[in-house]
């Protein structure tokens, strides 16, 4: 693809914008083996969990896909470790028997739950599986810390995944020796990143996935630049962005490096008309999505240029199942990180003709077999 200079701001600034846990006083060995005071427990927690809640959650259903009869569904909420609470959508199967799988879902990088992972997240509970889609910390329904909105870390991010691998081991319809997470888009960096540190996670699926440390360090398409040119390009980021810091400290506020571009202009690349297609259009579109509106902080870029989210993408040893469109404009990230990942239970999969947000709703692309039958061969 033919990229030219009047794009290199923003496709720079599209890399951010289009792209304590619950229930573990009651985990003792004595509450695990006795199915009453494990209810009991569970009983309290939600209690409390209801009781504590900080966040506005909406009643009414406002995703961009229509909602489904054959699941049940309700708002939860839950914290991370660094004290953020957040909010999800959990959907289950009406009919439970036993313990289930439970699979927690986000993403894309700029989206919220009513969006691509809410989507996933009920089609999963349709397969059998209990299911969370989330919010990130400071973005949605989430929470943050001091009324900081907006704003993305590759730690936090990744914990974010954690705390909902937290929140899951401790629902009572829930095996927690059968717990998967599955990332869309930046998310799925996120998630291999919580695959490699978060031992309870059995399997994970990437779906579309960006490697946002790199698209944020190196800027699309890095293969086609010397690394000296990256590198100036890099500082040259960096001084921008320190820059923006003081300012953003001055004013109290934090600029935004806005959303998909709005208006589209015409010499705009395919892959900029296809997120302008899905988060700009009644498709996709919603009121509390970065990417639809004015996207994320600005400074936001500054961490993922030194944090490499993939460093140890090698070390995991649960099973892994890289999913990317054959059209992606995004495919490099998933088939480079691929090439990391050792063991016989990792799997790479292309689909066929596919674009990177056909991955996002696209019912005839996203293979959700291969997914049911990968999570119940590795979540049992």
């Amino acid at each position: 693809m033919k990229k030219k200079n009047n794009w290199k701001k923003m496709l720079t600034l599209a890399v951010l914008g289009a792209t304590m846990a619950w229930g573990t006083a009651g985990m003792t060995a004595e509450a695990a083996t006795a199915d009453k005071a494990g209810a009991n427990v569970q009983a309290a927690a939600d209690t409390k969990m209801q009781e504590e809640s900080n966040l506005k959650l909406t009643k009414e259903w406002d995703k961009v896909f229509p909602e489904s009869k054959e699941v049940t569904h309700k708002k939860v909420t839950f914290h991370n470790r660094y004290g953020i609470e957040l909010a999800a959508d959990l959907y289950a199967p009406k009919k439970i028997t036993g313990k289930l799988a439970a699979v927690a879902v986000s993403g894309p990088f700029g989206a919220v739950k009513e969006q691509s992972s809410g989507l996933y997240a009920q089609e999963l509970a349709k397969r059998g599986f209990l299911t969370i889609a989330f919010d990130p910390s400071f973005t949605g329904e989430s929470g943050g810390v001091n009324g900081v909105r907006n704003m993305a870390s590759p730690d936090i991010n990744t914990e974010d995944f954690s705390a909902a691998v937290d929140f899951l081991a401790n629902e009572k319809d829930v095996d927690p020796n059968r717990i998967g997470i599955l990332g869309i888009c930046g998310w799925g960096g996120m998630a291999l990143n919580a695959a490699a540190n978060d031992t309870r996670i059995k399997a994970t699926v990437t779906s579309t996935m960006y490697d946002m440390s790199r698209v944020t360090a190196n800027g699309y398409f890095d293969y086609d630049k010397d690394s000296a040119t990256i590198k100036k390009e890099r500082m040259a980021n960096r001084k921008a962005l320190n820059a923006q810091r003081t300012e953003d400290y001055r004013a109290g506020t934090y600029k935004r490096a806005g959303g998909v571009v709005d208006p589209l202009p015409a010499d705009a690349p395919q892959f900029v008309k296809d997120y302008y297609a899905y988060y700009k259009t009644k498709r996709g579109y919603h009121p509390r999505s970065l990417n639809s509106n004015e996207g994320w902080n600005a400074t936001s870029a500054l961490s993922f240029m030194n944090m490499p989210l993939l460093t140890y993408a090698d070390e995991i040893e649960s099973a892994v199942l890289v999913i990317h469109g054959e059209k992606a404009h995004s495919r490099y990230f998933s088939e480079d990180a691929f090439k990391k990942l050792k063991g016989e239970n990792k799997e790479l999969l292309i689909i066929p003709g596919a674009n990177h947000t056909d991955l996002y709703d696209n019912m005839k692309k996203i293979p959700f077999d291969k997914i049911t039958s990968f999570f119940h061969q590795y979540l049992k």
